[in-house]
């Protein structure tokens, strides 16, 4: 069991890591020919990232980058686009490099009717033709768009992986934050992609959300627990309304407190380990049998924007509009205005709008706090010897900084390994600030992070 009141001491509103691992600040020196550089290097195999960013209306909660529409035309002139978009990569990526893992996100990815997808799919891969059999196929669902026909799509191309967004099943907090959704409306979209062979099910759910209690939330849990999913994630709500302007319609004030917040995530942990899921990393849950303990082990476990993968060693390409990309040493991203978007797609240039080359610190860092976020733990022998330093020596700051928490027996740290207790797990942000040297510079800017409880 958790140790709350010892948690408590320490739970400090803080900034809150973004997408990335650390909080880089995108460079200006990081050009389009920069980008075009990377892609044509390197012999990795590929992560395909698609962005399908309409939605019929606003969920109010919602922080990604999307475009609301009920205009079919759009969403066709769109895929227009993205072909247009897969055609430049080809031309400056090697596209007989290994695909190893494809992902639909959002947006709304089934908004689109199932011969769409299938158009789309099938044009990435006619381009890229070389897949492992291994590959990792998923897609975003919203229950409330999604039918047969298009799971049909689904199997024809070996999609293998689908996350259903849940959030809350109380129908106070579903009203309040815009998605009406019904456990019997879930449970119909998880059976049918049961039906057709998918064996790996994820469920996202949020707790932060307005009207939300300790108790609606346990029901909350025991009804997903219910759909028997391999995997869940359980995300704090990142409550931004300077950021984004759907969450300025709550009503601050039914919020959960931190201290409710802290007792919601707390039991959530308990509950599912007790019924035989086992936590990953910050927020992720999965069956013990799921190959993200096996990476667990062999320390490939990796976090990028989309969460945990096994994928780690893939580069990342994304496409379609605000799309990241990630590989050896760089990040880059896409426009988030489609005019734009569709401007450089028609003058034969990617979308690109910003992107970083990261220093050999910035990647050191990087593996530390990859390694904390997945493990809870830091190898400081193999950090030692992969990157050749002292660690004593050249984290001194952040070790200094982490005596708090070894004061409070939320960290252990020995001259082999750092440890997080299981109560420090819920601190596991804070206690990977230290380590992070852009932190500092923006620890106080609240418009630009959200609180870690």
């Amino acid at each position: 069991m958790i140790d709350l009141e010892k948690f408590s001491k320490y739970s400090k509103p803080g900034p809150r890591y973004t997408s990335y691992p650390t909080a880089l600040e995108f460079s200006e020196e990081f050009t389009y020919d920069s980008y075009l550089s990377h892609l044509d290097s390197g012999k990795n195999q590929i992560s395909l990232y698609i962005h399908l960013p309409f939605c019929r209306s606003a969920c109010y909660f919602c922080g990604c980058n999307v475009v609301f529409t009920s205009k079919e035309q759009r969403l066709s002139d769109y895929i227009i686009y993205l072909k247009k978009e897969i055609d430049i990569l080809a031309n400056h990526l090697d596209t007989t490099r290994e695909v190893i893992q494809f992902h639909f996100g959002g947006g709304t990815p089934t908004f689109y009717k199932a011969f769409e997808l299938d158009e789309i799919v099938s044009y990435v891969k006619s381009k890229f033709s070389n897949w492992s059999s291994k590959a990792e196929i998923s897609c975003e669902i919203d229950p409330r768009y999604f039918n047969e026909e298009q799971m049909k799509v689904f199997q024809k191309h070996g999609f293998n992986r689908i996350s259903f967004g849940v959030q809350d099943f109380d129908p106070k907090v579903q009203k309040e934050i815009h998605r009406i959704q019904s456990y019997e409306l879930t449970k119909g979209a998880v059976d049918l992609a049961r039906n057709y062979g998918i064996d790996s099910i994820n469920v996202d759910l949020i707790y932060g959300l307005p009207y939300q209690t300790f108790e609606s939330f346990k029901k909350t849990l025991e009804l997903a627990f219910s759909l028997n999913p391999d995997r869940l994630a359980v995300f704090n709500y990142a409550h931004v309304p300077w950021l984004k302007k759907t969450m300025r319609k709550f009503d601050e004030t039914t919020l959960p407190t931190p201290d409710v917040k802290l007792q919601i995530f707390s039991y959530t942990i308990d509950f599912f380990e007790k019924n035989g899921y086992k936590m990953v990393g910050m927020d992720h849950f999965a069956k013990p049998e799921d190959e993200l303990f096996t990476a667990i082990e062999k320390g490939e476990l990796h976090r990028n924007f989309q969460g945990y993968t096994t994928k780690g060693g893939a580069n990342l390409v994304g496409i379609g509009l605000t799309s990241i990309g990630e590989g050896v040493g760089y990040y880059a991203q896409n426009t988030k205005d489609m005019t734009l978007y569709e401007k450089a797609l028609d003058e034969g240039k990617l979308p690109f709008e910003r992107g970083i080359d990261l220093t050999d610190d910035d990647m050191l860092r990087q593996s530390v706090i990859m390694e904390l976020m997945a493990n809870f733990s830091i190898d400081i022998r193999r950090v030692e010897k992969e990157h050749n330093i002292i660690f004593s020596d050249y984290f001194a700051d952040a070790l200094d900084a982490l005596q708090e928490f070894v004061d409070g027996d939320l960290v252990t740290i020995t001259k082999d390994k750092i440890s997080v207790s299981l109560t420090g797990t819920l601190l596991i942000r804070n206690i990977a600030m230290p380590f992070d040297a852009y932190m500092n510079k923006y620890g106080g800017n609240k418009k630009s992070f959200s609180k870690t409880v």
